[in-house]
């Protein structure tokens, strides 16, 4: 007996790893699981990574000496000589550029490699902070849509209550009327058979009229708050239907960006567009990590963009430094094997005696014009580069103070918003339950739900913005978690 007991649970032990398994394989990931996949995934940064691989290549490409040159000549009829009858001609020949043109040619390829990897660098960070605001984005409408549907109920409890009213008025009208008709006729036929009998008292028949009147005036009017007290209500029922469809169509809108926003993200990840995409119920604030002060000074000193073109600018010295030793001339080492065959004619003691004859080459760069052109090209570029670092310097910092401001922004809404939608909520349950109780208030009630409505909005916008705008500071100092 203990042994099936022990049996049975084991087994549901095991089936309950197996279903945490399944569901933890089955649940998306979390957002440092999403930069991971985008990481080694994305198109963009794949496509940057390659091109600094190709850059690499360059550099054994200009460092290595110039191919050497065979020069093979073969005589149809060979050529008499005094010592032989030349059959071949065999020439070997290697040009070695003057010193230093060789070294810097490698130094100019692998900056302008380095350069490649920071533009790598960048578009990672790029994708990082496009994964993290898209993130984002589904997480607020993903809030906006709960909060529709939140507040969707909370109308329709309204609109229950509104139709209760309308039902109660309109019941209580229709016996009013009933009522004041048999009233008044009793109060006539009071009134006939007193006249007739009492023919002598006819102020008394004059005052029973007048009763009569009055009480059907009252009749009437009780009749016509009625009816009025029931139009009122229909036509609140009828605003709160507006109000449902108003929130359902924008729903439907928020949902359609909804698809477009995860079709955007998939994108990112280089996966199906229709993959599901996992958006935690509460989003936490992140944190910078670091004061505001050195955010500054760290996105000078680490930024991709400026790094890369500071190795521009040192590679065009490098190419510089290069060109003017390529004004030099090239020396070229060689040898030239003559192959002689023995001439039946010839007493010569070299006779068929193969002849080699080293050979020394200089190159003579007269045409000092290109290579003047080639230099001024060179601190032209490197004046191109400088001025660009400036750009891209100015622009970081209006970046800075943009993301700043947005940070600062959105610190200051979210304490607002909190406070707003927390005394708003209480208002509008505070009126929910007098207007439950005595019927009065719909417009109240409908604008404090309004604010209400707009107030939880504008905090998930502001969260949002908190989070993004710290995604951004970090995508200016190049600060990631992922390497």
């Amino acid at each position: 007996m203990r042994i099936s007991i022990y049996k049975k649970f084991l087994l549901s032990l095991v089936t309950l790893c197996v279903y945490a398994v399944a569901n933890g394989q089955q649940q998306p990931d979390s957002l440092m699981q999403y930069l991971e996949m985008a990481a080694k995934n994305n198109p963009s940064v794949l496509q940057k990574f390659s091109e600094y691989q190709a850059a690499l290549q360059k550099v054994p490409q200009v460092g290595g000496l110039p191919d050497p040159e065979l020069n093979v000549g073969v005589f149809l009829s060979p050529m008499e000589l005094i010592s032989g009858n030349q059959v071949a001609d065999i020439r070997l020949m290697q040009m070695f550029p003057w010193f230093g043109v060789l070294k810097n040619a490698k130094d100019e390829m692998s900056l302008m490699a380095k350069a490649k990897y920071e533009l790598f660098r960048d578009a990672k960070l790029q994708v990082f902070y496009d994964v993290q605001r898209t993130w984002y984005d589904l997480y607020r409408i993903q809030q906006d849509i709960r909060i529709s549907e939140k507040n969707i109920e909370i109308l329709r409890t309204l609109e229950r209550l509104t139709l209760v009213k309308f039902k109660a008025v309109s019941t209580g009208s229709s016996n009013a009327s009933p009522t004041g008709g048999n009233m008044s006729n009793s109060n006539t036929k009071s009134s006939s058979s007193g006249s007739s009998g009492m023919n002598s008292m006819g102020g008394n028949a004059t005052n029973n009229q007048s009763n009569n009147n009055s009480q059907s005036s009252m009749a009437n009017s009780q009749s016509a708050m009625g009816s009025t007290s029931s139009g009122s209500g229909l036509a609140d029922v009828y605003r709160i239907q507006i109000e449902i469809g108003e929130l359902d169509n924008n729903i439907s809108l928020l949902k359609n960006q909804q698809n477009t926003i995860i079709t955007r993200f998939n994108n990112y990840l280089n996966r199906p567009v229709k993959t599901m995409v996992t958006i935690p119920d509460t989003l936490k604030s992140d944190t910078l990590g670091i004061s505001l002060l050195a955010v500054s000074d760290s996105m000078l000193a680490n930024n991709p963009m400026l790094g890369m073109l500071q190795y521009e600018q040192q590679s065009y010295e490098a190419r510089k430094r290069m060109v003017s030793r390529m004004g030099y001339p090239m020396v070229g080492l060689g040898i030239n094997y003559l192959l002689i065959n023995k001439s039946d004619m010839s007493t010569s003691a070299m006779n068929g005696k193969d002849m080699i004859m080293p050979m020394v080459t200089v190159t003579l760069p007269i045409y000092r014009k290109k290579y003047k052109a080639m230099q001024t090209e060179a601190d032209l570029m490197k004046s191109a580069t400088e001025q660009g670092y400036n750009a891209a310097s100015n622009s970081l910092q209006t970046e800075y103070y943009e993301a700043l401001q947005l940070y600062q922004d959105a610190q200051r809404r979210i304490k607002l918003y909190e406070n707003q939608s927390r005394l708003a909520k209480q208002s509008l349950d505070i009126m929910i339950k007098s207007f439950s109780a005595s019927g009065s208030g719909l417009t109240d009630i409908l604008r404090i739900r309004q604010q209400t409505l707009d107030y939880e909005f504008k905090q998930v916008e502001a969260m949002v913005d908190y989070n993004t705008s710290i995604a951004w500071l970090k995508r200016l100092m190049a600060f990631s978690q992922i390497q």
